[in-house]
């Protein structure tokens, strides 16, 4: 079962959140996932560097699945 949508940017015509190389804190948000209806933003509760996106935009993602590679520091 699908748990929702990703969503790289706020909305449409928005830049996306993050794209690779961008530097990330622990509380930035990286991206929105919607699921029944509800945006929930997804902090990326880490500090580091972007690397990988592994979906694209309005991709079906499921829970506990990988959205972003992240290196550390």
């Amino acid at each position: 079962p699908t748990v929702g949508t990703f969503y790289a940017s706020p909305s449409p015509d928005d830049p996306p959140f993050v794209s690779v190389g961008s530097k990330v804190g622990s509380d930035t948000i990286v991206c929105i996932v919607e699921a029944m209806k509800v945006f929930n933003q997804i902090p990326a509760e880490m500090n580091g560097t972007i690397t990988e996106i592994l979906v694209k935009d309005g991709e079906a993602v499921e829970f506990g699945q990988p959205l972003f590679r992240i290196s550390q520091g």
